[in-house]
Parts: structure tokens; C-alpha cells; sequence
């Protein structure tokens, strides 16, 4: 199995909105991630709690695949790249691992 943990800071402000609004935006992008993309066996989307520190990511993506190949179909799936097209503009870091276990 490989799990694939993404997070992602976001821009305090980015195409007009603040960064409360995109994560909004991202999550209604990710909502249905995993019915849509096949090779996903677990999905998580978890955003930062309220009271965590400001300085912490705002939004982590937790994937599980059955095997690498499973994650190289979800990196270039049109559902992900939608939502990379998304995220990209409006956040300031990520940071990502990718390992078997």
C-alpha cells in the first residue's frame, strides 16, 4: 500500500477571496474525490482545527493506494488535475509524502 499525504497553506488572500473562502472552494472540489477517481482506495480531507496555530497548514489530503501505480493514475486523473488547477493559485506552500507501508 503507499499513503500519500499532502498539505497545503493557503494565501491569506488569492483571486479575490480569503483564504476561509478558497479552503471552502477546495473542499467542495474534493468532496467526491474518491467515487470519481479509481484507483483511490481511501480518501481523507481534513482541515486545521480553529484553535490550532495560524502558522499551521489549513488543509490535508491523506490517499491510500493499493501500489505506485495506483498514485501515478491519481496524479494525472482529470479530477485531480481540476483540482490542482484550483489549489495551485490560492496557496502559498505545500508539502508532501509519499510512502509504502
Amino acid at each position: 500500500m503507499i499513503k500519500h499525504i499532502v498539505m497545503f497553506k493557503l494565501k491569506e488572500e488569492a483571486n479575490g477571496k480569503s483564504a476561509k473562502e478558497n479552503l471552502a472552494g477546495a473542499l467542495e472540489l474534493l468532496k467526491n474525490f474518491q467515487e470519481e477517481i479509481p484507483s483511490l482506495v481511501h480518501f481523507e480531507a481534513k482541515t486545521n482545527h480553529p484553535e490550532a496555530p495560524e502558522s499551521n497548514y489549513e488543509l490535508a489530503l491523506v490517499c491510500d493506494f493499493n501500489d505506485i501505480q495506483g498514485l501515478n493514475e491519481y496524479q494525472v486523473h482529470p479530477v485531480h488535475k481540476n483540482f490542482g488547477a484550483y489549489i495551485t493559485p490560492v496557496r502559498e506552500n505545500r508539502a508532501c509524502i509519499d510512502y509504502e507501508y
